[in-house]
């Protein structure tokens, strides 16, 4: 008996549009010797997200289309982000480093850089898999450089007499705010294990108490005391 067979196969989603690389990938993962297969193949992230109990999917490939860059098409991306318990890996065609650090914040695992060999792409499926991130050491030092930037930025922001209005759990909730200033609510109510309705009944306490309305000026706010 083969040693593989004692081992579950890695299941894997594909999603994207564009049908030549999704039609290499599935090939590619079906030469894997039964150490992974594919078990659903969607053109957009929205079909993808109603299959998944029926996929059960252990990792995720997303190959997005970023050049319309349109908030609705990327909140689809969002939500499979956050809803799936699969990893997610996403190809990187485009230098949108901000929308991708945007997918990393939300939970994607890594990327697929677009001159990464076939072997590549299955030793990073196989990483993933096992729990690693998958980055490039560029984008891990331009995002230890970020992280160490925003460090300072709140010690020195803590300070500021405003901010000490806030309470202990209003400043978590302000500090996760303006790290994650782009990303939808509900993300940001996950990454503080809260509902949507909790972090708005906290949002509502801080904006009063910063004399801000609204998002928009959580957004000025943050440009003018450059706290991102």
């Amino acid at each position: 008996m083969n040693i593989s067979s004692f081992y579950k196969p890695i299941r894997i989603v594909l999603v994207g549009q564009d049908s030549i690389i999704q039609y290499a990938l599935e090939k590619l993962i079906a030469q894997q010797n039964s150490t992974m297969i594919v078990v659903g193949n969607y053109s957009n992230c929205t079909e993808s997200l109603l299959n998944l109990d029926k996929d059960l999917p252990n990792i995720i490939i997303i190959n997005p289309n970023l050049e319309e860059e349109e908030e609705e098409y990327l909140e689809t991306i969002f939500d499979l982000i956050v809803k799936t318990h699969a990893k997610v890996l996403i190809f990187k065609w485009l230098q949108h480093a901000e929308i991708y650090d945007r997918f990393l914040l939300a939970g994607a695992r890594g990327f697929l850089e677009k001159e990464f060999p076939l072997d590549t792409i299955i030793k990073a499926i196989e990483k993933v898999h096992e729990g690693q991130l998958w980055l490039s050491q560029s984008t891990i030092i331009r995002l230890l450089n970020e992280l160490s930037l925003q460090s300072l930025k709140k010690s020195h922001i803590q300070n500021k007499n405003e901010i000490h209005k806030l309470t202990p759990k209003e400043k978590k909730v302000f500090f996760t705010m303006i790290e994650n200033v782009e990303l939808p609510g509900k993300i940001v109510a996950a990454r503080l294990s809260i509902s949507e309705s909790t972090l708005r009944n906290h949002l509502t306490s801080i904006y009063d108490k910063l004399n801000i309305h609204n998002k928009s000026e959580l957004r000025s706010y943050v440009d003018k005391h450059k706290l991102k």
